[in-house]
């Protein structure tokens, strides 16, 4: 049977919907907006914000909310302005007082926020989560309640409380994969727009020759070859930089002409890496490797370094590196970098974060062999913080460890998938596999602000797990009083039966 609503039946005027009645107060949004520490959060928010001159801000909490309807439902800066302007339910995650059709704010207001609220407002935010899961726990599954309430006179072994799981990844940027012979296509094409640009007719009679359409066609005869050898890629790489130099030459001579149009400030940035990405070439053309420091892989994105991973999806990754900490579900960003660096000097720092966030030291350290140096076990042997992991060197006979420790251990070590299952989550379900701001500083307010939201998301599933473990034992209290009190009725029942038949 077909079901099916005319065009000619359907008006916006007599459509009925619910607003006049009561909203559901069980809706993720209203759940979502009751945890969140909104006060101290905007506190930390002002701190970028002079409250003596300029313009009204646009409310804080509006701010913050937006950032994470953004990222927790992975939309765009303009979608996510539409989906406000849609939703009763964000309105009030976002403060209205009564539902609106107008936007909040301009889409384009969104960079300003990236560029205002970098990597320490962040982990202020998420300390200020962590915090507020840790209240809702009940006290003997809280770790900083247990931690103040410890005296100092006890042993390290007791003061040691949870695990700490590290590990690295990349947060790749939304690059296309570079090539030296594409990189330095788009760098000539580059300059000879900006060579357009740069040349007036009225000054100059004959226009500086470039040769574009022969680089162009030179250009594609060896990228639309399936199989290319390395003598033929050395050979077209060789003609784009002959090509690239000409280009140069004639920009700088143009420049340094009187009466010409001053770039804008983006084409001058631009002409410079174009420079530095031609004496990188260069210099990896002439020595015939493939290393060169600070190498640049994308003309607008300078600030991006290939990060060599050894995956087998990917064995060279484009983006940022970042070095992460669970605990209990919630992660922190202890360090970013757009630089390849070795994450396992970073343990020692992992550590005393944990400690200043936690007031413990804690119990377990669970992470990669890379993390698990002889200066790292070193300092986490002082520390009393147990090791499971593979020992060093040859391994021992005397020592031997029945099936159930096994087992345990075994176990134990399995924890530190939940770490990688929080990048899994970050990577396919937040988007940090590609991420679509072009500033250093944008790229680095987005990604804190995707575990943020994934500590947002943990910080909801905690307080449905305690509240439903209170109300399961104000039940069985309940239950128990109504048996008690039955009891009561039913003995006192016995007893006047009893009189009455004596």
């Amino acid at each position: 049977m077909i079901n099916y609503t005319p065009q000619n039946q359907l008006s916006l005027e007599f459509f009925e919907h619910p607003f006049e009645t009561e909203l559901d107060k069980n809706n993720r949004w209203v759940r979502l907006a009751g945890l969140i520490p909104w006060d101290s959060i905007a506190s930390v928010y002002s701190r970028k914000l002079n409250s003596d001159t300029g313009r009204k801000s646009i409310n804080i909490r509006i701010v913050i909310a937006s950032i994470i309807i953004k990222h927790k439902l992975c939309l765009d800066d303009r979608g996510t302005i539409q989906m406000i302007t849609e939703n009763i339910y964000l309105q009030f995650f976002c403060g209205l007082k009564s539902f609106t059709t107008k936007p909040v704010f301009d889409p384009s207001l969104f960079v300003d926020i990236r560029k205002r609220l970098g990597g320490s407002e962040f982990a202020a935010f998420n300390k200020l989560v962590i915090e507020k899961s840790e209240k809702l726990k009940p006290h003997q599954a809280s770790i900083i309640r247990k931690s103040n309430n410890n005296n100092d006179s006890l042993s390290s072994q007791n003061k040691n409380r949870g695990t700490l799981k590290v590990d690295a990844t990349v947060a790749d940027q939304e690059v296309t994969f570079p090539t030296d012979l594409k990189l330095l296509n788009e760098a000539r094409e580059n300059t000879e727009r900006i060579i357009d640009l740069l040349y007036n007719p009225q000054y100059d009679k004959i226009k500086p020759r470039t040769y574009r359409r022969i680089a162009r066609k030179d250009y594609l005869n060896k990228a639309k070859k399936k199989q290319k050898s390395k003598k033929e890629i050395q050979h077209g790489i060789k003609k784009q930089l002959q090509y690239l130099r000409r280009d140069l030459k004639i920009a700088d001579e143009l420049i340094a002409k009187p009466n010409i149009e001053i770039l804008l400030k983006r084409d001058r940035k631009l002409l410079e890496t174009i420079k530095e990405v031609y004496d990188q070439q260069k210099f990896m053309y002439k020595n015939k490797t493939h290393k060169c420091d600070n190498r640049i892989v994308n003309l607008y994105q300078p600030h991006v370094r290939p990060i060599v991973r050894g995956k087998d999806k990917n064995k060279t990754e484009f983006g940022s590196k970042i070095n992460i900490s669970e605990v209990g579900g919630f992660c922190r960003i202890d360090r970013f970098s757009w630089l390849a660096y070795n994450e396992g000097v970073d343990a020692e720092l992992q550590v005393e974060n944990y400690k200043h966030l936690y007031k413990c030291y804690p119990k377990y350290f669970l992470a990669d062999q890379i993390y698990l140096t002889r200066s790292n076990r070193k300092y986490l042997k002082e520390k009393g913080i147990k090791i499971l992991g593979k020992p060093l060197g040859r391994p021992s006979k005397t020592e031997i460890q029945t099936s159930g420790q096994k087992y345990r251990q075994k176990k134990k070590l399995a924890e530190r998938n939940h770490v990688e299952g929080k990048f899994g989550q970050a990577k396919r379900g937040y988007g940090l596999n590609n991420i679509k701001a072009k500033l250093p500083e944008t790229s680095e307010s987005w990604i804190n602000a995707i575990f943020f939201i994934m500590n947002l998301t943990k910080l909801l599933k905690v307080a449905d797990k305690w509240g439903f473990y209170f109300v399961s034992i104000f039940k069985q209290l309940l239950r128990l009083v109504i048996n008690h009190f039955n009891l009561r009725i039913f003995v006192q029942r016995q007893y006047l039966l009893s009189i009455s038949q004596s």
